[in-house]
């Protein structure tokens, strides 16, 4: 069994979410069943990049992650594309053995059995600024799927007004699921420098909001790697 990998890189810390901090690996598969009118690992998604991808064993990119940490075990982090559309069960399977943590991020399109080894599944519906729309009888599936998981928590990406109203809709019918908001980053372009005061901004602007409709569930969060290191690849 191989799985499509895009790149594997770190450790360096998680720049969003419930882990924000966290020194990880992260293991980027390729592939992906969405095409976000903003996404920012175009590289890991389309067709056209497929030969920069690997084929490699569970067996190889453990080898690989534990190399990158220097056999110290932490977080590894699935990111895509899409991981949900691969098996990653074996990998995880060996790298717990190894003392590993597993945290995966998918956008809840894809259900899998492997969701219940995870430490963190995270569960990012993509909001209407994504010009994608969210099957949530799917997102039901992996809910459900991700039972097992020590923690499964929603993240969502607020762009403007609409996004925002959206992800308070969400939020009404998933209260039970800890919600991360962090406002959108619209440079996805590598080349293009990050301006981090318009980012600053953003997130000023989802902050007042959220605080003057008196929203207190979500912790609103920067992109914490965006601000450090800009578009750059493999951050």
């Amino acid at each position: 069994m191989t799985l499509r990998i895009a790149e594997i890189f770190g450790p360096t810390i998680q720049g969003e979410g419930a882990l924000i901090g966290e020194p990880t690996v992260f293991v980027r598969a390729g592939g992906c069943d969405y095409r976000c009118s903003w996404c920012d690992s175009l590289h890991a998604v389309e067709s056209q990049y497929r030969h920069s991808w690997a084929a490699m064993q569970p067996e190889a990119v453990l080898a690989r992650i534990q190399q990158l940490s220097g056999g110290q075990p932490l977080t590894v982090s699935l990111s895509g594309g899409n991981p949900a559309i691969q098996d990653f069960g074996p990998l995880i399977a060996l790298g717990r053995a190894a003392g590993y943590r597993f945290a995966c991020e998918t956008q809840g399109s894809v259900a899998r059995s492997w969701f219940a080894e995870l430490d963190t599944l995270v569960l990012s519906p993509k909001p209407p600024s994504s010009g994608e729309e969210v099957n949530w009888d799917a997102f039901a599936a992996c809910r459900t799927a991700g039972q097992g998981a020590r923690q499964q928590v929603m993240k969502i990406v607020v762009f403007d007004e609409e996004d925002y109203q959206w992800a308070r809709r969400v939020h009404a019918g998933q209260r039970e699921l800890p919600l991360y908001l962090q406002p959108g980053n619209p440079e996805v372009d590598p080349a293009t420098p990050v301006d981090p005061q318009a980012l600053a901004d953003r997130l000023g602007w989802l902050t007042e909001k959220a605080m003057a409709d008196g929203w207190f569930a979500p912790r609103i969060l920067p992109q914490l790697h965006v601000l450090i290191w800009g578009n750059k690849r493999g951050v």
